[in-house]
């Protein structure tokens, strides 16, 4: 028989021995761990570490074996610099590369490991102050990687290589945007010809069939750019509408929050690529780069604005999601601590809602993880 100790801070809750009450413990599988690349070291071979600076003509390279002076840099093109590693990896050298991340996607790093080397990313950083030649960035990231590679963590923060699936994938969200700013540019261009022309204003969508039909007292000339105009506006509508159409039939039949919206969801699934990646809330909170700046000093501690050091399309779409949340959730758990900053004036209640963008990136990753349901989150299921 099972023997209590009572203390007068004990419940019925906290006899039970699933600490919960008579609600039973449901077990839970998360996501298993995804660590940051690392570097995989066999002591036997011989080591080469190469600091790459990459433009789309070529690529200025730095090289040093072991632990001796780094060489003088060398240029190469895409292929000669695939080839030569190829080479090396033949020789039985173990390769080490680290380049920063860029407009130029992974094909090269995905070249360098087909060729047998280990690449490594990074986000992009001030490598030499003030001074800054291709040169010069090579040798810092070449010696960053030695130290790195000897085992000082703080030099390099390689990041996780999306797969190819994953990124195309996200293209789709992408291309709307793209494409939503275009319609709006030759918009613009519709109205800025007519006020400098005619000096009358069109209304809001005066491509539309409604009202592109009250146009028809415009100047002829006026009239022929703006339908050509139209014709392209069109064309681009048409083709956002089949790219949200796609993005839309990846969540049937999924229960999203109300309020959220399918596009919102669909996006940060795509931009996140694998919510699993993140093994803690702290690591999902640092990525939407809304954790505020610190300037701290001895007994004095100062927050500021928020760093803004993650993926700000992530960002962008959290911030508009909270405002939406706010009206169609009144329920949402993480908001209701902050039901009384929300009340103040509009400078806080901004601040705040930019609070709540990271509070909902983490209940987000707890939903997708399988970590907790809408339910439990506060959620009602739209």
């Amino acid at each position: 028989m099972k023997e209590y100790i009572l203390t007068p801070i004990m419940t019925p809750a906290t006899l039970n021995p699933n600490g919960h009450g008579d609600k039973p413990v449901v077990a839970r599988k998360h996501p298993p761990r995804q660590p940051l690349p690392r570097a995989v070291l066999d002591p036997t071979k011989p080591m080469l570490k190469l600091g790459l600076d990459v433009h789309l003509d070529f690529t200025m390279a730095v090289a040093q074996e072991e632990h001796s002076n780094p060489k003088p840099p060398r240029k190469f093109g895409r292929a000669e610099l695939v080839a030569q590693v190829r080479q090396w990896v033949g020789e039985g050298i173990q390769v080490f590369c680290v380049q920063e991340s860029c407009g130029f996607g992974f094909t090269l790093h995905r070249e360098l490991e087909a060729a047998g080397a280990q690449s490594f990313l990074i986000t992009p950083i001030a490598l030499n102050g003030a001074r800054k030649t291709d040169k010069l960035d090579a040798r810092a990231l070449c010696l960053r990687l030695s130290r790195w590679l000897d085992g000082n963590r703080e030099e390099l923060k390689p990041i996780r290589i999306p797969t190819q699936t994953e990124q195309r994938r996200r293209e789709g969200s992408r291309r709307r945007k793209f494409l939503q700013r275009l319609i709006r540019m030759l918009a613009n261009r519709g109205h800025g010809q007519v006020a400098e022309d005619q000096h009358v204003q069109l209304p809001g969508r005066w491509w539309g069939a409604r009202n592109w039909r009250k146009l028809d007292g415009l100047d002829p000339w006026v009239r022929q750019r703006l339908e050509q105009l139209r014709e392209l506006i069109l064309a681009l509508e048409a083709q956002v509408q089949g790219l949200e159409a796609q993005l839309v039939a990846r969540l049937k039949e999924q229960k999203i929050p109300k309020g959220l919206g399918e596009i919102s969801l669909v996006t940060l699934d795509d931009e996140v690529c694998d919510w699993g990646r993140f093994n803690n809330r702290k690591a999902i909170g640092s990525y939407t780069g809304c954790c505020p700046g610190e300037h701290s000093s001895g007994g004095k501690r100062r927050l500021g604005s928020i760093d803004r050091m993650g993926n700000g399309r992530v960002r962008t779409i959290l911030v508009e999601a909270v405002w939406r949340l706010l009206a169609w959730q009144p329920g949402w758990k993480s908001a209701l601590k902050y039901r009384a900053r929300l009340a103040e004036g509009a400078a806080i209640k901004k601040k705040t809602v930019v609070a709540l963008a990271r509070r909902l990136a983490i209940d987000l990753w707890r939903w997708r993880t399988g970590r907790a349901t809408l339910e439990e989150l506060g959620w009602i299921a739209a």
